[in-house]
């Protein structure tokens, strides 16, 4: 008889430790992924183009070698632009740690009703945009050409991937311009600013406009 028990009590305890084992398997099955992750970003470049003349290009260049680790994004250039100019500034935002690398400018676009860039210069740098840009007060003019609404009527919010830029007759030496990307998942609204969400990047050049 003493067999007997024996033999029934490993049964069941293999079948508890089964259940326990299946239960175990289902919650990891269950976990939610986790999303709003900020994007991994070791390259960005900011694109000035000539709106009078395509071939016109001021490119300026930040690099973070290690993406995650302990390194931050260096600015590797200074922005110099001509005077009495309008140009169209875009963004080249790459992950390098991949092969190939990963253009994280389409994942912005993919979601850019989470994203939003904002900017600040040297008071009066620019003819347009007026003023010291937006980091400080959401409201502030900046001349964007995007926005989130998939139906692009005007309806949505900026996003800032494309914006434009008219340089002054007189120029500046040794002034400031700063392009911060805010990641704002769930919360991006007309009225969200630069200190909203979670900053991808904020980077400061010298500008010089001569």
């Amino acid at each position: 008889m003493k067999t007997i028990e024996k033999i029934i009590n490993f049964r069941l305890l293999a079948i508890l430790f089964a259940s326990i084992a299946i239960v175990s398997c289902s919650d990891d099955d269950d976990a939610p992924e986790e999303e709003n992750e900020l994007e991994v970003i070791t390259d960005v470049t900011l694109v000035f183009t000539n709106d009078a003349d395509p071939n016109d290009v001021v490119r300026a260049s930040a690099e973070d070698p290690d993406g995650e680790g302990i390194q931050e994004l260096v600015v590797l250039d200074e922005i110099t632009l001509a005077v009495d100019t309008q140009y169209t500034l875009t963004f080249e935002i790459f992950n390098n740690l991949e092969t190939p690398g990963e253009d994280i400018g389409e994942e912005i676009l993919g979601e850019d009703d989470e994203h939003q860039f904002f900017f600040s210069f040297t008071a009066d740098a620019f003819d347009s945009p007026a003023g010291n840009g937006n980091v400080d007060t959401a409201s502030d003019p900046i001349n964007y050409n995007d926005e989130d609404s998939v139906a692009q009527d005007g309806s949505g919010n900026p996003v800032g991937l494309s914006t434009s830029w008219t340089t002054p007759v007189t120029g500046i030496t040794g002034g400031t311009f700063t392009a911060r990307l805010q990641h704002q998942p769930d919360i991006k609204t007309a009225t969200t600013g630069a200190n909203d969400g979670d900053t991808d990047f904020n980077l400061t050049f010298v500008l010089n406009i001569q």
